[in-house]
């Protein structure tokens, strides 16, 4: 028999060699796993921040970082304007290294980002998310940048050959605003004012939707479930009534709200839209239809959709007839007021607010009444 190539004290060598290795090994293979795990987010000095707000049926949605004028940071105890955000473009050091605009925020690309077709300042600017950016001017006009791209840090990498749309801006002067805060400073149906406010100045955008957008959000919408309904096709109609638009695809869908539930509020939709385009006959008819198959609520509602279209006698007959089926009814002497107050009868106008305030009215009635009442020259104590 052979004789072994390693003596017992040279095995326990070589086996320690062994295991040292492997813990090596370990250690290095766990070195190699915390390293990679040592980012952590922490607090920035501009946290980030979003703003969303609906104007019509279009979600607009601001993703930004917001820098403070007062801070213990070097960069930024200084002057804003002209400082800390210079005027023109600004040299580049990184990215593409050309001279760049306003990343209109801090850190990361700001961006916005429209869920329909809309308009800034009037143009036009395709549904879509953009990177927001801005050039101040020592004059306090701003341009404003829509650009494609979204995902760049900052403006360091920003390209004017990706500009989606540039619009020319007049700031306003401003009460002291230390964070950088972009905010909706005023909204409608179909229009809203996107500002952002820092130091002493506002750079404020208008944005707009095109009504034909809604309209078609409403076809959209009434190809489903909605349109088995008569609410939805009522709400259609209604909202072509208050802004005087698209009448006669609106008598079209009251048409259907009458099919699925014809009373006087269905019937009155339709009646006041006819009255709108001026087909005065169709509307009596279909108003006077409307009248015998109206409730309170409903006959109240006829008369108001009159007046909605300057039908001051027709709303006064059906007043009347309210008053006539409902006479202990606060809320038709309240209305009937109202109608008087259109017509310039103020004396008569009188009259009915203060049989409604005689007929126990509901507290919001009430109120609609003495406040009428006041503006008639009428001190009622409450």
């Amino acid at each position: 028999m052979y004789a072994s190539c390693y003596s017992l004290e040279t095995t326990i060598i070589i086996m320690n060699a062994t295991i040292k290795k492997t813990i090596l090994l370990f250690l290095l293979v766990g070195f190699c796993e915390l390293s990679f795990s040592q980012t952590l987010t922490t607090p920035r000095p501009s946290p980030a921040a979003q703003l969303t707000q609906r104007i019509g049926l279009t979600d607009i949605t601001i993703n930004y970082s917001r820098p403070s004028v007062i801070t213990p940071t070097a960069d930024r105890t200084g002057q804003i304007w002209g400082g800390v955000v210079p005027y023109g473009l600004a040299p580049n050091r990184f990215g593409n290294q050309k001279d760049m605009p306003w990343r209109a925020g801090a850190n990361e690309n700001t961006t916005i980002s429209f869920s329909t077709d809309v308009k800034i300042n009037g143009k036009p600017l395709s549904a879509g998310k953009y990177g927001l950016h801005m050039i101040p001017s020592e004059d306090g006009t701003f341009t404003v940048i829509f650009s494609h791209n979204t995902s760049s840090w900052g403006s360091y990498w920003y390209e004017k050959s990706e500009d989606a749309l540039r619009i020319e801006v007049e700031s306003k002067v401003i009460p002291f605003t230390d964070v950088l805060t972009y905010d909706f400073i005023s909204f409608g149906q179909d229009q809203g004012t996107l500002a952002l406010n820092w130091e002493e100045k506002q750079i404020p955008i208008t944005i707009s939707v095109d009504k034909e957008t809604i309209l078609q959000s409403f076809r959209d919408q009434l190809r489903g479930a909605t349109g088995f309904g008569w609410q939805g096709n009522f709400a259609a109609a209604n909202y072509c009534l208050n802004n005087n638009i698209n009448q006669k695809e609106a008598i079209i869908w009251a048409d259907r709200a009458i099919a699925a539930n014809k009373n006087g509020q269905t019937m009155g939709l339709k009646a006041a839209l006819l009255f709108q385009i001026g087909e005065k006959e169709k509307a009596i008819a279909v108003a006077e239809e409307a009248k015998d198959n109206s409730n309170e609520a409903q006959l109240n509602f006829l008369g108001y959709q009159m007046m909605g279209v300057k039908e001051y006698k027709k709303a006064e007959e059906y007043f009347k007839l309210n008053i006539k089926k409902n006479p202990k009814s606060a809320n038709v002497y309240d209305s009937m007021g109202e109608c008087y107050m259109a017509m310039n009868k103020n004396d008569e106008a009188i009259k009915m607010f203060k049989k409604s305030l005689a007929n126990n009215p509901a507290q919001f009635i009430k109120a609609n009444s003495i406040a009428n009442l006041k503006k008639l020259g009428i001190e009622i104590e409450e």
